[in-house]
Order: structure tokens, then sequence, then C-alpha cells
């Protein structure tokens, strides 16, 4: 890893934080609002990048990334997996309980 977006070659960082020119990227509406000018707009992008994310909060985006989980409250789930179609919540692990009986009512093993 690196020690800073800064320094990571293949990040945005350079452009929109520094102002380095980037021949092959278009500025997003969103960084587009992030101020009125140059200047505002790089200075706002520093500022989201100001404090390091770290503890807890960095496992629980980490286990989400690579899960391929939601992260949010119970609500915020159901809404993505709506608009989805696909379960993003952990589930339980393992079988279900009882998934060894059967249709008699008989214990398979």
């Amino acid at each position: 890893m690196v020690n800073g977006p800064d320094v990571y070659s293949w990040s945005s960082y350079q452009s929109d934080a520094l102002g380095k020119k980037a021949g092959l990227k278009t500025p997003h509406p969103l960084y587009l609002a992030l101020g009125k000018n140059t200047n505002t707009r790089l200075a706002s992008y520093r500022e989201l990048f100001r404090c390091q994310v770290e503890g807890k909060l960095l496992d629980d985006i980490r286990k989400a990334a690579n899960k391929g989980l939601v992260m949010g409250n119970e609500r915020f789930a159901e809404q993505v997996e709506a608009l989805t179609g696909k379960t993003l919540k952990e589930g339980k692990r393992g079988r279900p309980f009882g998934w060894r009986i059967t249709k008699e009512g008989c214990r398979c093993g």
C-alpha cells in the first residue's frame, strides 16, 4: 500500500485534490458541486480525505467490500436489495436447522 492517496498512481486524487492535469478524466457533476471555482473544489476534496479511517469502521468497510455486502442500517440494506434484486446482507451460515428430516419425519444419517 501507499502512504497516501497522492502517491497512488491510479487514483484521481492527484487531479481532484492537487489540480494535476489528467487528459482522460472528465470532472463528475458531484465533484463540480464541491465549489464554485477550482481552488474551492480542490480544498473541499482534500478535506474529504483529511481523516484516516481506522478500527472497527475500517474492519466493517473491508468486510462489506470483500463479501459484497451493503453497509448501513436495516432499512437502507432493504432499500438497496429492493433496487438491485440481490441479497446484500450477511445471512446465517450453514444449512437450516432440520434440513436432514425427510417428508416422512425420519432423520437421515
